[in-house]
């Protein structure tokens, strides 16, 4: 595996663990605590995180891979012993 491809097979993991996450707290936890005790999430937020939450990372526009890539570079680090 190429370090391009290899980059890429974490940001695709990086995204699907960010998906997983999102799922969880929009599901369950409803969105984050506000100051009366209940959850709120912005509609704008909300709409853009399902979107891409339900989006394969090979399917995400350039734009929005830019943050998955980012973590892959720090994973890359870790196994380069670059931390």
């Amino acid at each position: 595996m190429s370090e391009q491809e290899l980059r890429e097979a974490l940001a695709a993991y990086a995204h699907e663990a960010w998906s997983g996450w999102m799922k969880y707290m929009i599901d369950v936890k409803r969105g984050w605590p506000d100051a009366y005790g209940g959850w709120t999430i912005a509609a704008e937020s909300l709409e853009r995180w399902r979107r891409q939450m339900n989006t394969d990372y090979a399917d995400l526009p350039e734009s929005e891979k830019a943050s998955d890539r980012a973590e892959a570079d720090k994973m890359l680090a870790i196994i380069r012993g670059q931390q």
